[in-house]
């Protein structure tokens, strides 16, 4: 048993690895995409940008009720299967048009993946080691999105941006085939409750979770944190090569190396804090991620106003550890929240309201701004983003202590 669940785990981590790989390569190659002969504005990037998040939010909830109902473990590999040769045809790409199309459909391979696989590893091992294991999980975000950065941006400058959606999108159709291995554990077996067939309809389960505050609580800090990282991490690349003035392979680099150290760093000792404080609260998951995002958010305004190097690069480094600590936990604590045979509807339901009101609005949102105004103005909606997050989960742990 242990056997299966350290294989389910390291598998689904792997696959999450390349799912942010290939999720933030774009960011590694606005530049490159803007002087190209698509000749793309900032609006239009960040668009495409939305794009690939709309069909992504759109199709989750889809996905998170057939993830309650079916077997999970062909879900999850025919969502790799669609990503990677997505992500393989956007470097086609011809114009706005098919970029944007080939983006979006990244959305729904991804959909079927990201709602099902948190859902399926927290059948996997008991409640009180979800925080580590997710942690585990969610260190996929700071070290695949800095490898997407760090190989797109060397991959651009070697052979073209085109060659660094085919090097992200080819390796998902060998890794879709691992998903074979993986068991499908029964639902809510360390919960003291199995539930092989459920029989309410799948409304039901929306109603449950629209009259849970705590999951919604816990949701709308999640967009708040989405909506942060998603304009930091998609526009930071750009921010460093143009206000910082960074050379475009020193600012992919710089910023995918931080991301990565500070992932690491932050995630893991997100897993680690909110076990610990397990024992003390029920909401350690929470407290632990609001509190941290309340440290990040000062700091993060430092980071994006001081033009001093010897300042704002280890201001970010500080920020996003202490940003990234919420990584793995929020999921838990959302899964946790929920009873065991809606865990992946509400995952499903998570990503469509952090995404409408995240990552969707923020990309076009600074995108629009910067064109209006300036990157570094537009920036500065980030660390608001940040406060609003951390003072909403905070609310709902003190809510439900």
């Amino acid at each position: 048993m242990r056997r299966a669940a350290g294989y389910t785990l390291g598998v689904l981590t792997l696959i999450n690895f390349l799912n942010y790989v290939d999720r933030w390569i774009i960011a590694s190659l606005l530049e490159s995409l803007r002087k190209s002969e698509l000749h793309l504005s900032d609006t239009q990037l960040g668009l495409i940008g939305s794009g690939f998040i709309i069909v992504y939010m759109a199709a989750s909830p889809l996905f998170g009720t057939l993830g309650d109902r079916r077997s999970r473990p062909p879900l999850i590999a025919m969502g790799v299967m669609i990503w990677s040769i997505a992500t393989t045809l956007a470097g086609f790409a011809s114009g706005f048009v098919s970029l944007f199309a080939a983006r979006a459909t990244v959305g729904v391979g991804e959909a079927a993946y990201g709602t099902i696989a948190p859902a399926l590893l927290a059948d996997a091992f008991p409640y009180e080691k979800r925080g580590r294991v997710l942690g585990i999980f969610f260190v996929a975000i700071p070290v695949g999105s800095a490898a997407g950065y760090i190989l797109g941006g060397l991959v651009d400058q070697h052979f073209g941006w085109r060659a660094a959606f085919w090097v992200a999108g080819a390796p998902g159709l060998l890794l879709a085939m691992l998903v074979a291995g993986v068991k499908d554990p029964p639902r809510g077996a360390h919960d003291g409750v199995q539930i092989r067939n459920v029989e309410q309809p799948w409304w039901r389960a929306y109603n449950d979770l629209l009259h849970n505050g705590q999951f919604l609580l816990a949701a709308l800090g999640y967009a708040m944190w989405t909506f942060a990282i998603g304009g930091l991490g998609y526009w930071m690349p750009a921010f460093l090569e143009r206000v910082r003035g960074m050379t475009h392979a020193q600012a992919t680099v710089t910023f995918g190396a931080i991301a990565c150290g500070t992932g690491l760093a932050g995630t893991f000792a997100g897993g680690f804090l909110g076990d610990f404080f397990l024992k003390r609260t029920r909401q350690s998951y929470l407290w632990v991620s609001g509190i941290g995002m309340l440290i990040a958010a000062p700091v993060t305004f430092v980071a994006l106003t001081n033009p001093d190097r010897s300042v704002y690069i280890p201001a970010i480094a500080v920020a996003e550890v202490f940003v990234f600590l919420s990584a793995g936990l929020v999921n838990a604590a959302i899964i946790n929240a929920v009873a065991p045979h809606e865990r992946a509807t509400a995952v499903g339901l998570s990503v469509l309201v952090t995404h409408i009101l995240g990552d969707v609005p923020a990309t076009p949102i600074i995108g629009w701004l910067s064109d209006a105004t300036s990157l570094d103005r537009a920036f500065l909606l980030v660390p608001v983003a940040i406060l609003l997050s951390g003072g909403i989960w905070c609310g709902a742990a003190w809510r439900g202590r």
